[in-house]
């Protein structure tokens, strides 16, 4: 392998984001969803390697400009239910007031049912209703 002429991969490099618009959240959305709906973005694919480089800017993006606060369930829970202007006794995912409000005072952890269902209801991933230090 020859050498490596870093000044020209770095000038080809910020050509490409200029095109691409890699330096635009809502661009590089865009791009990647157009890549996954050609069908080629994915294993074997011709645009695999641009998809998975896009994905790990994107993820990076996500990390530096949105960063995950570490939230407890019954945090999360509060939230999404302030969000909501959900009370205690409106969420039948959990079960009644009384679990509710066991869940919400950390005296009892959510279980698989109730993390699949709240996930549903709310749209977003189990992972935000797992405690820290249950995950390995």
């Amino acid at each position: 392998m020859g050498t490596l002429n870093i000044e020209k991969v770095n000038q080809s490099f910020t050509a490409f984001r200029m095109v691409a618009g890699l330096d635009d959240y809502d661009r590089l959305v865009v791009l990647m969803n157009a890549l996954a709906d050609s069908g080629e973005a994915g294993e074997g694919g011709k645009y695999e390697s641009l998809f998975l480089l896009l994905a790990d800017l994107l993820e990076a993006q996500d990390k530096r400009h949105y960063p995950m606060l570490d939230a407890t369930p019954a945090q999360v829970l509060r939230f999404l239910m302030e969000q909501h202007a959900l009370n205690q006794s409106q969420l039948p995912e959990i079960g009644n007031q009384s679990v509710v409000s066991q869940v919400l005072n950390g005296k009892r952890q959510l279980n698989v049912r109730q993390i699949a269902r709240l996930c549903q209801r709310f749209g977003v991933g189990a992972e935000l209703f797992i405690a820290r230090d249950v995950v390995h």
